[in-house]
């Protein structure tokens, strides 16, 4: 399910800028090099467009933004609120670490126990298995790239996409964690799109 999330008014007004700045700075390099020469240039600016997206925070700006800033955050948390009080497990994917960290905080504030996992954390296994067995844990925030392959999380019920990737593949793979071979069991995946 694609949930549509409304950015918020400051949130326009970051996307907007940085919008007119990549489109200004790809041009420019597209009208110098070409276009088969200006693809990492695309991708750098599709990038921070992503990022604008999901959170004003990330963009590393000088004006300080909080949570109620980031209309996919807000989403998120009343997302996440429903889950848990309803009894189900979530997995909570991101491609930017940075961006977790900023949800890992919203969770905190918001008194939800959750686990943790990117490409930094060294005991995986500890943190699998404290999802999976304690049922005070309703949330696992994952680095897209930490927790595409090789997690067993099958006492997860609900995958959010936070910021959904152009390879639907590799979030396919992602949510494919709370999954088994043989099991009947019915996933829900949210994508959060902003809007």
């Amino acid at each position: 399910t694609d949930q549509i999330c409304e950015m918020t008014p400051e949130q326009k007004n970051v996307y907007a800028s940085v919008l007119r700045e990549v489109r200004a700075q790809v041009m420019g390099e597209v009208e110098k090099n070409g276009l088969a020469k200006s693809q990492l240039h695309i991708l750098a600016g599709l990038t921070r467009l992503r990022q604008a997206a999901c959170d004003p925070r990330l963009m590393g700006l000088p004006k300080t933004f909080g949570d109620e800033d980031s209309g996919k955050l807000e989403a998120l948390r009343e997302l996440i609120g429903e889950c848990v009080e309803g009894g189900h497990k979530v997995l909570v994917f991101s491609q930017f670490v940075s961006m977790l960290q900023l949800i890992k905080a919203a969770l905190e504030k918001d008194g939800v126990t959750y686990e943790y996992l990117d490409g930094s954390t060294v005991n995986r296994a500890e943190r699998v298995d404290r999802f999976q067995g304690d049922p005070t844990c309703g949330v696992f925030l994952i680095s897209l790239k930490a927790g595409g392959t090789g997690l067993n999380l099958t006492a997860a019920d609900t995958v959010v996409h936070f910021d959904p990737w152009w390879n639907p593949a590799v979030e396919e793979q992602a949510s494919a964690r709370a999954h088994r071979i043989g099991q009947s069991k019915v996933v829900t995946v949210y994508r959060l799109v902003a809007q």
